[in-house]
């Protein structure tokens, strides 16, 4: 699934910057510095205030294949350029990641198996960066049997919220992937796990590779799949998080384009979806699909296409541009370092 070859036509296609689709709706993408060091997919990208974009982990080419990896960067907005900071503490992909007062909270992960098989297994590690200091320490772990990798995502009122995921991700024979529908919760200001109310520990549907954001006090989990790339789905679900104990809710507003290892990133009160794995009509299996759910209006709107269409990557908004680094040129794998900017 993931062996990757033909570098030199793939670096070819990220630095022609090929279009895909005619772009008949609003919006504009800006080429930005290519990420350094490697190209990268199945990080995580997060937003650390005021000015930095920081990408953790993921996979990198590797020969022919790919290895994960423990590289951390951030990235300058104002000044365009790339830095490598502290590694996370082991190699980890797929990473379950937030910021929540200026500091980086890891919890949980996909990382290669113990032994030795060509699989990913989801481990419940847990650390906290601090940016000042440029160190990670410690935190309480995932609750034994809650351990995911490529959980959606979401900070409120200082708690971060995990839900779905994956346990197993398998690279060849028969490539299985667990997709669960747990949900988990930390309380940063507690620094413990806090036992999740019986309506909402479980989302409508198991996902992984879903989009995520909290818009207002909501929780929104878009898209995403179900144990395969090719088995995405189009539902919006969504949790109060005033009033978890009434449990998960199920949007009728549904994508316009059902899509798995999709990017997204919340501007106001509207979330913007980028890209994504599945796409069984061409043969790059990749989407170029740019979609914003509005959430006050519960309602969906396509946008300009991806100028380079990509999966495995993590969005973030920052004032009126969502950024979008990395990602996956073709089904299964192609890490690129492109990076762009999408302004609305």
């Amino acid at each position: 699934m993931h062996s990757l070859g033909l570098f030199t036509i793939i670096a070819l296609i990220s630095s022609l910057h090929v279009s895909f689709g005619v772009p008949t709706k609003q919006g504009k993408w800006t080429p930005l510095a290519n990420i350094t060091v490697a190209p990268r997919q199945e990080h995580t990208t997060v937003f650390l205030p005021p000015s930095t974009i920081a990408i953790l982990g993921g996979i990198v080419p590797d020969g022919d294949s790919i290895a994960t990896t423990d590289l951390v960067q951030s990235y300058s907005i104002p000044d365009n350029t790339w830095k490598t900071v502290a590694p996370v503490p082991r190699p980890i992909n797929h990473v379950n990641a937030a910021v929540v007062n200026g500091k980086i909270y890891v919890l949980g992960a996909l990382a290669d198996a113990s032994d030795g098989s060509r699989s990913w297994t989801a481990v419940g590690d847990s650390w906290l960066y601090n940016p000042e200091s440029n160190r990670w320490n410690a935190i309480p772990p995932m609750p034994p049997g809650q351990e995911a990798g490529s959980a959606a995502v979401g900070v409120y009122d200082g708690k971060i919220f995990l839900a779905g995921g994956m346990k197993l991700l398998e690279l060849e024979g028969e490539r299985r992937q667990d997709t669960v529908d747990t949900v988990s919760v930390y309380d940063t200001k507690s620094s413990k796990w806090l036992d999740v109310p019986e309506a909402a520990k479980r989302v409508p549907g198991r996902r992984d590779h879903a989009g995520a954001a909290v818009v207002g006090n909501k929780f929104y989990v878009l898209g995403g799949r179900n144990r395969g790339q090719v088995n995405v789905k189009d539902e919006v679900f969504i949790l109060d998080l005033r009033n978890i104990e009434k449990g998960w809710t199920t949007s009728s507003a549904r994508m316009p384009t059902a899509r798995g290892g999709v990017a997204a990133g919340r501007i106001g009160n509207k979330v913007y979806t980028f890209g994504g794995e599945g796409n069984q009509q061409l043969e790059s299996g990749v989407f170029n699909e740019t979609e914003v759910y509005d959430a006050v209006r519960d309602s969906w709107e396509k946008l300009v296409p991806m100028r380079v269409p990509r999966h495995g990557s993590y969005a973030v908004g920052v004032g009126k541009d969502v950024y979008v680094p990395g990602g996956g040129l073709l089904f299964g794998g192609a890490p690129t370092a492109y990076f762009d900017k999408f302004t609305p």
